[in-house]
């Protein structure tokens, strides 16, 4: 689940913290943690070059599904 992925990405960093480093609001980064919101491709791949992994590895399941239910919330 990419709440896991995300929060276990981000540690002991605070959302405040790692919001402003991606320039979004704590409020969007604390929506795509919960899988409210899906980002747009440019900011899935920020947030992976941030975490320096793959888009896939974080918002991807095993099966090379996109891990957010709801497509009508892509930003």
């Amino acid at each position: 689940m990419v709440r896991h992925k995300l929060i276990d990405c981000r540690g002991n960093r605070s959302r405040q913290d790692v919001s402003n480093d991606l320039n979004i609001t704590p409020q969007m980064l604390g929506a795509i943690e919960r899988g409210d919101r899906t980002p747009s491709l440019k900011l899935a791949k920020r947030i992976a070059d941030y975490y320096k992994l793959s888009v896939d590895e974080i918002f991807f399941n095993k099966n090379g599904n996109i891990s957010f239910p709801d497509e009508e919330k892509i930003i």
